[in-house]
């Protein structure tokens, strides 16, 4: 498992009946985990007049925040040289999965390691967590989410670290239609990186469902690789679905056309103070030799 570290300004605090208390900056948010399903006791109370914030979930969907001390509209937290502004959303999020981290390091160790111009398309792309990575390695990059607030969060993100002036393009767009047309533009990425939900829709309204359009989606992203292609990137979040998954769909696409080796796995964040782990999703990769 790949575990973050070096997150100065994130922390998890502590885990127990499917719920987490963690640090965003000095920030404490106590929010809801399907997969934390052991007991370490009741964090309202363990750590009580310590929580800033708690998310309840409601039983007809979504929920609510309640705020137990004033809480800012937005905050920034910064990961080594990115910065991120992070805001509390109507269903539990913040706008950064912290976890990326280290996905975010593995790019940026690629793309400086390569000494040659990268072109990173990413898809399903969200705030930008890993478009902010990619461009202060260098690289340029195709920003491609369907949710146009989304892509204007990405742009504060990106501006917030000082990355601005890179070459980026922001588009709002479904994916799949999106990578269709630059195939017939000709248009070509040397890496490609994607965090697909298990079910979504397009800017118009186009259904997306994982099990069935994932492995379409990597057949077109195939099309517009490069003759050189760096790294194919896949995250997921998906219940039930095993990172095996993922490398089984990278080795019958990308694999069969370019030469390479891939890999998979989960991704993680230790728990303060404990040798527990919190599991927070899987990864597929393809990379190059070089």
């Amino acid at each position: 498992m790949n575990l973050i570290k070096d997150f100065k300004d994130y922390e998890l605090i502590d885990c127990s009946n499917g719920e987490k208390l963690e640090r965003w900056g000095n920030v404490i948010l106590l929010r809801p985990d399907p997969q934390i399903i052991w007991n370490n006791g009741d964090l309202v109370k363990k750590y009580q007049g310590q929580i800033d914030a708690i998310y309840h979930r409601s039983n007809k969907g979504g929920g609510y925040w309640e705020n137990c001390k004033p809480v800012k509209d937005r905050w920034t937290i910064h990961y080594k040289d990115l910065t991120f502004q992070i805001k509390q959303m109507g269903f539990k999020h913040t706008g950064l999965f912290p976890e990326q981290a280290t996905n975010w390091d593995y790019m940026r160790e690629k793309i400086k390691k390569s000494n040659r111009p990268i072109h990173v398309l990413n898809l399903f792309a969200y705030t930008g967590g890993a478009t902010v990575a990619c461009l202060s390695a260098g690289a340029s990059v195709v920003h491609v989410d369907s949710s146009k607030g989304m892509v204007e969060w990405a742009k504060e993100n990106v501006k917030a670290s000082g990355l601005e002036k890179m070459p980026v393009r922001y588009i709002v767009d479904d994916v799949l239609k999106f990578v269709e047309r630059e195939y017939r533009r000709g248009h070509k990425y040397d890496a490609i990186v994607m965090d697909p939900p298990s079910y979504g829709r397009g800017s118009n309204g186009e259904v997306w469902n994982i099990e069935k359009d994932l492995n379409r989606l990597l057949e077109s992203c195939v099309k517009i690789l490069s003759d050189h292609p760096l790294f194919v990137l896949i995250n997921s979040y998906t219940t039930g679905l095993s990172s095996e998954v993922l490398a089984n769909l990278l080795k019958t696409t990308v694999l069969k056309q370019y030469s390479g080796i891939v890999t998979s796995g989960e991704v993680g964040i230790p728990i303060q103070n404990s040798d527990l782990v919190l599991p927070c999703g899987i990864y597929g990769r393809y990379e190059s030799n070089e």
